[in-house]
């Protein structure tokens, strides 16, 4: 794998080389020409450079992002014609149905519109997702503060008040039932990509490892399940290693795959004639349904395995610039794959019984076991892209608080996106060796993979029409053209893959619609307990009633506060000294809350806040993570918290001594002072790159580590540097009598009113799900010793 390379600096080389020529192309003397024969090879060195890195990671895409796509010769034929070919004109329509499908789906729609709606190189369903919270507020969990939209990470439109996508972002906002149909919709999509994770291995691995039969026939069925079966079971076991290791191989597995189809593919076109390249005209489309009828309209379920990995190819784009992902389609994956399906239709038509094993008869006998070893090689390949896909999207649900806590790991110091989630890990194994073990054969698998890949690509169009309206703002009439390209292609398809339903196209619906149930339930779950800690929190005025001591022996020690507000005192802490007669010296309430951006860099992630007067000692600690951040098990998250919040301590100190008014800010700029000007140490001015705004009573301080920071304040006596010294000696006194982690063990339970399929959903699946769920002191990797539980329990 690469790292993402901006290539668009290709053009503002040439505009500057031409600039450079016009200006140069002029009366000059020897040292001029000199001058500019050198700047000349300065610019081509540069030129060259950037085409070679572009070169290099198309290549290394291959491995990554169309494994899936070029395995796909190994079955489509097949589950299109699983009776065999009654005529040699079905070939043809077949064959100009698999042209234009892949002409009109991976090539114009995702590689050249799609693609370009990724998050920040970010790709798949979730991703789409993002852009459009961040655009619109339609998160269903409303947790985001106005601090949160000054991230670096956080890019968004801004729309004229009375534009289109102006109307369509309020009409959003004030439709609760459009935000959730929206969610509903992502997670149907998030299901599918699960359901592709568990057929893609299934039929990509039985397809190539049939070409066994093809060469015995004598050897039965069940030896080749067995082997396949075999081959996953290593291939799920091998997936806690990661890829990092044996990444490197898969670009070059590919792309030998690639021209060994491509070079097969030219061979039957050569051997077998070439009558059939006259089904790059779309006469024969129609030929074959009006000759077909519904057999022929039915035979569509098997042409949409052509276009199968499509969605995974957006999926995966994470560490590759769109550009590059672009140029191996169009330079190697698109010209192969028409030349394979090429070659395989000339050999059907030369020998019309043959469907159920096209490709493998197709191949030449002299190098039939080394394509047998590729393919076999690439489906595996294929394969481990649509797991890494899979794990790569339930983070990011996970994140969003629409999938119940799983355990989470990397597998690569390098690569941040390469993950292994363990126990979906072995669910994805146990029900695709059932699937492949299961069915009788590869068709019933086919139209099971077709449902769900086209079902995936139904939820990508309706998103990308919201992309295309408040993001891209896009005009109307390019936004019609392109939903009703899609609509027509994609519904097309899923109409014929409905026929196919009680012929294996059930196994991807009832696989979504129980994680669907899963997903559901646990993002309900999560809403309410929000709203309940929201509409419970307790009232500044009763802390302040309560007086410094807050009606307690306040021991030596720091107490963090788990909660899910990012504002406000949460209801476990009243519940807390409600119910014990002493607190800690020091309170912290700690918020961990994933946003709708890709990442959060960490000079950025904490945000901290004074609670209440100073003698109070109360505090706030927000940890901002985005979907592709991992909070890591280790000790650095409790140190980097506490080196924020003396952070902030010093700055509030530093700050009290140089003005009068409520509020302050400072980001990379001069601070003015109303009475004394700028900010200066020994008369000189000073600026810094942190963020700082403060208010009397609930500050707010976006702080960096201390080393990212230069200022010194020249303070008006001693007094706002002994009260820093003060209240540093204090907080590390705190520190070291002992760090105490309170979380709140919050039960939800229906209401006895409640209808039965709220009490089933709540009271049985939701609390099954939260006791086999990971809990928060396992991922906030809390001490044993140090950990106290508040247990409450709220009715919905």
């Amino acid at each position: 794998m690469g790292s993402r390379v901006d290539t668009d600096e290709d053009s503002d080389n040439r505009g500057s080389m031409w600039d450079l020529d016009q200006k140069l192309d002029q009366p000059m003397d020897e040292e001029a020409g000199r001058l500019r024969n050198m700047y000349r090879e300065k610019f081509l060195l540069v030129q060259k450079s950037s085409a070679l890195l572009l070169l290099r990671l198309a290549f290394q895409s291959l491995g990554v992002v169309y494994g899936d796509l070029g395995t796909s010769p190994l079955y489509v034929f097949y589950n299109t014609f699983p009776n065999g070919v009654k005529d040699e004109e079905d070939v043809i329509g077949a064959l100009s149905l698999i042209i234009y499908s892949l002409t009109l789906v991976p090539l114009l729609k995702y590689v050249f519109v799609v693609l370009r709606a990724n998050d920040n190189g970010q790709g798949g369903t979730f991703a789409l997702y993002s852009l459009l919270c961040r655009h619109a507020k339609i998160k269903t969990i409303p947790n985001q503060h106005r601090t949160d939209e000054d991230l670096t990470t956080y890019s968004r439109s801004t729309f004229h008040e009375k534009s289109f996508a102006a109307k369509t972002k309020r009409w959003l906002e004030e439709q609760e039932s459009a935000k959730r149909a929206i969610l509903i919709l992502v997670l149907v999509g998030t299901c599918m990509v699960i359901g592709d994770g568990i057929l893609t291995p299934a039929i990509s691995v039985l397809s190539a490892v049939g070409g066994i039969k093809v060469n015995q026939p004598r050897m039965s069925s069940g030896v080749v399940v067995l082997v396949a079966v075999v081959i996953l079971v290593g291939f799920f076991s091998m997936q806690h290693y990661g890829t990092d290791r044996v990444s490197w191989l898969f670009a070059p597995i590919v792309l030998l795959w690639f021209l060994l189809i491509g070079g097969i593919g030219i061979f039957n076109i050569w051997k077998y004639g070439s009558g059939v390249l006259k089904a790059f005209s779309p006469v024969y489309i129609y030929r074959y349904f009006r000759r077909g009828g519904k057999e022929g309209w039915t035979s569509l379920g098997g042409i949409m395995l052509s276009i199968t990995g499509t969605e995974a190819l957006f999926a995966d784009l994470a560490h590759f610039p769109v550009s590059a992902v672009q140029l191996a389609f169009t330079l190697v994956v698109f010209p192969c794959l028409l030349l394979a399906y090429s070659g395989q239709a000339a050999y059907l038509m030369n020998n019309l019984t043959h469907s159920q094993d096209a490709f493998y008869r197709s191949i030449p006998d002299r190098i039939y076991w080394p394509v047998f070893i590729v393919a076999t090689l690439a489906a595996v390949v294929a394969s481990q892209a649509t797991i890494t896909a899979t794990f790569s999207i339930i983070k990011q649900a996970l994140a969003l608080g629409s999938f119940p806590r799983v355990k989470v790991v990397y597998t690569s110091k390098k690569f941040l996106g390469q993950i292994y989630v363990p126990d979906i890990n072995w669910i994805l194994m146990i029900l695709c060796i059932a699937v492949t073990a299961g069915f009788e054969n590869q068709n019933q698998i086919g139209n099971a993979y077709g449902t769900a890949v086209v079902i995936v690509m139904l939820v990508t169009t309706i998103l990308m029409i919201l992309i295309m309206i408040l993001v891209w703002r896009c005009h109307w009439i390019l936004v019609l053209v392109f939903t009703g390209l899609s609509l027509i292609v994609e519904c097309t398809y899923f109409s014929s893959v409905l026929f196919k339903v009680d012929q294996g196209g059930w196994v991807p619906l009832a696989i979504a619609g129980a994680f669907l149930i899963i997903m559901s339930v646990w993002h309900y779950g999560t809403v309410k307990r929000y709203e309940f800690e929201m509409h419970s929190k307790v009232s500044m005025a009763w802390i302040l009633g309560l007086g410094p001591s807050l009606g307690l022996v306040r021991v030596p020690g720091i107490g963090l506060v788990y909660t899910e507000l990012a504002s406000g005192v949460p209801h476990i802490f009243s519940h807390f000294i409600t119910n014990l007669p002493a607190i800690h010296s020091v309170v912290v309430f700690v918020c961990v809350k994933y946003l709708p951006v890709y990442t959060v860099p960490e000079e950025e992630r904490f945000l901290v806040k004074r609670i209440g007067p100073k003698n109070f000692h109360i505090f706030r600690c927000v940890a901002r993570y985005g979907y592709k951040d991992l909070h890591k098990k280790d000790d650095d998250f409790e140190k980097k918290l506490f080196e924020n919040l003396f952070t902030f301590v010093r700055l509030e100190s530093m700050m009290e001594g140089c003005s009068d008014s409520d509020e302050y800010s400072l980001y990379g700029q001069k601070i003015e002072h109303p009475r004394d000007g700028l900010l200066h140490n020994n008369g000189s001015t000073v600026s810094s790159n942190m963020d700082l705004t403060m208010s009397s009573v609930d500050s707010i301080v976006p702080v960096r580590s201390p080393h990212h920071m230069n200022i010194t304040v020249r303070s008006s006596g001693q007094t706002s540097s002994q009260t820093e010294v003060d209240e540093f000696e204090f907080l590390n006194t705190c520190r070291d009598a002992g760090v105490v982690h309170i979380l709140g063990n919050t039960v939800v339970r229906a209401r006895r009113e409640s209808r039965f399929y709220k009490k089933i959903a709540v009271d049985y699946i939701y609390a099954f799900l939260r006791k086999i769920c990971r809990e928060n002191s396992v991922i906030f990797n809390v001490p044993h010793e140090s950990l106290l539980n508040v247990g409450q329990i709220f009715y919905v």
